[in-house]
């Protein structure tokens, strides 16, 4: 019989390290993005500015999203169903639910660590940051929800 042994892999990043990716008025840094787990766990830290609205209600059909608040309070709704969560509060999204999270505080900046598994939406915020920013600085929601559609996530209207 053979044994299969693991090649251990670790990633080590200090607070200054990650890969940036600004998307409007958002900064997400990558932390990780899946080379290290075998593409199981993408790991992001997302900073969003004062009063941010935060990206359409969507579902996700291929991932799982957690939310950890770091600073701020952080609105997160799912259909019609809403919270507001301060540091260390989680909020989690499975396959399939509805949801969305933007900041909650008109006067001061939030962030929250998100979690993507598998980590194929790393790419989605790769992507984004390609997108222009409309007259107000905001990414257009169309051109946000065309985007998601390639990462099998769609619109949801909350009735």
């Amino acid at each position: 019989m053979t044994e299969h042994l693991l090649t251990p892999r670790v990633s080590v990043l200090g607070p200054e390290d990650g890969e940036l990716l600004r998307a409007g008025p958002v900064l997400h840094r990558v932390l990780e993005d899946g080379s290290t787990t075998e593409g199981r766990l993408g790991l992001v830290e997302c900073r969003m500015p004062a009063g941010w609205g935060g990206p359409p209600q969507h579902i996700h059909r291929a991932h799982d999203e957690s939310f950890f608040v770091l600073t701020g309070s952080v609105r997160f709704r799912s259909g019609s169903a809403e919270h507001v969560l301060g540091p260390g509060s989680t909020f989690v999204a499975g396959m399939g639910t509805p949801h969305t999270f933007g900041n909650a505080d008109p006067h001061e900046p939030a962030s929250l660590l998100l979690t993507v598994t598998p980590q194929r939406y790393i790419g989605y915020f790769r992507e984004l940051q390609d997108l222009r920013p409309g007259p107000d600085g905001m990414l257009v929601a169309a051109e946000i929800l065309t985007l998601m559609s390639r990462y099998s996530t769609e619109p949801f209207s909350p009735s």
